[in-house]
């Protein structure tokens, strides 16, 4: 007996957390990409062209039990068969499609069967040997190029194993192999190309030892003349916006010196200000180099390289730093679950960086960048999926928040670190709520966060203003 392709938990299908308002105005609406409805008896095999659609697509939802044309809300007169029915057509996918348990959700005096279908699935599916995506309220067969791209997206094809025609090992720089070499501490026995079939930077062919992208990338003489967008384009700009007034330089080479340049631009561009760091004022920089070097090595770590024709942009303004990335965020990974997925595009690039010291942990390192932005004092970052490219963009401190109290009067009182954080969230926003004092302390339980507001309470530093919900703190 085979496994069910849906996701079997409880058999009675249930729908208390759907909101039947919501189901209702979708119907009212048209279909599109991510939203299609059929009458209850639908063939399986054109349930299944949708499904396989909007699995190779950013998913979707699809209701049973209305009228194709009109959006009439027909119900479901027998749940069990329209529930085999998608049952049918999820075995028709190949793979199977593993997807959530259907549910049933009232509307008006009727029912519907609500399908969802997740985005970012783990495979690429085919339909009777056709790969389908959605083409507005269609599900038409993928091009050539889009499928080879979900292929990379979806792991099933990894763009840093392949090897470019032509390329060789003596393509290779016989230095920087050997630094690698030095810091993996390998003694002189193990021949470099072995350590680099190891890794996955070299393949075996009929023409010899070939070397991958990832390898080309990483120790090649001359990487951009295999992958000319495999650069970093750093700008520094005078003001908050694009403008004619701005130091530009590109860095090339390989990836690890392509970081190295980065490190030295933004040494020579990033201004220094006078922060709040604890209860002392320090001079620091406008962002903290950990988080710009964090969010850089990412960057380069997981980007994109089968997408020709953009590079990683940094660029410095007056009031954020920004830092572009071309393509999406692979596989799994998604806007909501990004500080703490782990998944890797480019695996053999990034565990390469790991032992050259860049990358600290195998994943994204995002939950790092949110920690040091908050110990800093500054806003969190804002992270976006746009166009094909991932974006992170980090916020100086406002003019009005420069302007902060003197703190050094509280240095004697052996507060602990989170309370001076607390201190310091006061003299640049004059109050603190207890929502404040979460965001900045995410990690520590808010029983914890309570006392140690109610103790600054105690010993005079803080005065308690308003109750319950309305409550917040200024300093005394």
């Amino acid at each position: 007996m085979t496994d069910s392709p849906i996701r079997r938990g409880k058999t009675d299908l249930t729908s208390d957390h759907l909101d039947p308002m919501q189901i209702k105005a979708l119907v009212q609406g048209s279909m599109r990409a991510d939203l299609h409805w059929f009458p209850e008896d639908v063939p399986p095999g054109r349930l299944a062209a949708v499904l396989v659609g909007m699995a190779n697509s950013s998913g979707g939802t699809i209701l049973l039990g209305v009228a194709p044309r009109s959006g009439h809300i027909q119900g479901v007169i027998n749940p069990s068969e329209a529930l085999d029915r998608v049952f049918q057509a999820a075995l028709l996918a190949e793979p199977p499609l593993v997807l959530p348990i259907p549910r049933l959700a009232p509307v008006e005096s009727a029912s519907i069967l609500v399908v969802s279908v997740p985005p970012g699935l783990p495979n690429v599916y085919a339909l009777q040997g056709r790969y389908l995506g959605r083409d507005g309220t269609q599900s038409n067969p993928l091009s050539a190029r889009r499928l080879r791209q979900l292929l990379v997206e979806r792991g099933v094809l990894h763009f840093e194993s392949q090897t470019p025609p032509g390329a060789s090992f003596d393509d290779l720089d016989p230095e920087q192999v050997g630094a690698y070499l030095q810091a993996l501490n390998l003694t002189a026995q193990i021949p470099a190309e072995e350590t680099l079939l190891r890794r996955g930077c070299l393949v075996r062919s009929p023409d010899g030892l070939q070397p991958t992208h990832a390898a080309l990338l990483l120790f090649g003489k001359y990487p951009q003349q295999w992958l000319p967008s495999a650069t970093i384009l750093a700008a520094r700009f005078a003001g908050p916006t694009f403008s004619d007034h701005f130091i530009k330089q590109e860095l090339r080479g390989t990836l690890p010196q392509q970081l190295r340049q980065a490190e030295v631009f933004l040494h020579e561009n990033m201004r220094q200000v006078v922060r709040l760091v604890g209860l002392a004022r320090q001079e620091t920089s406008e962002w903290p180099f950990e988080a710009v070097r964090e969010l850089l090595v990412n960057a380069v770590a997981h980007r994109d390289y089968n997408q020709q024709g953009d590079t990683i942009h940094l660029n410095v303004f007056s009031d954020r730093l920004e830092v572009h990335s071309p393509g999406g965020l692979p596989g799994p990974v998604t806007l909501q679950n990004l500080l703490v997925a782990r998944f890797s595009r480019n695996a053999v690039v990034t565990q390469v960086l790991s032992d050259l010291g860049f990358v600290e942990r195998l994943g994204y390192g995002l939950d790092r960048v949110v920690a040091v932005m908050r110990q800093a004092g500054l806003r969190p970052p804002r992270f976006e999926d746009v166009a094909g490219s991932f974006r992170v963009t980090l916020y100086a401190e406002s003019p009005v928040s420069a302007v902060q109290q003197d703190l050094s009067a509280y240095r004697d009182l052996e507060l602990n670190p989170r309370q001076e954080a607390a201190l310091g969230f006061l003299a640049r926003n004059r109050r603190i709520t207890n929502s404040d004092y979460q965001e900045l302390c995410a990690e520590v339980h808010p029983e914890t966060l309570r006392r140690d507001l109610a103790d600054l309470v105690a010993r005079g530093v803080l005065i308690k203003v308003g109750d319950k919900r309305a409550t917040y703190y200024i300093l005394k």
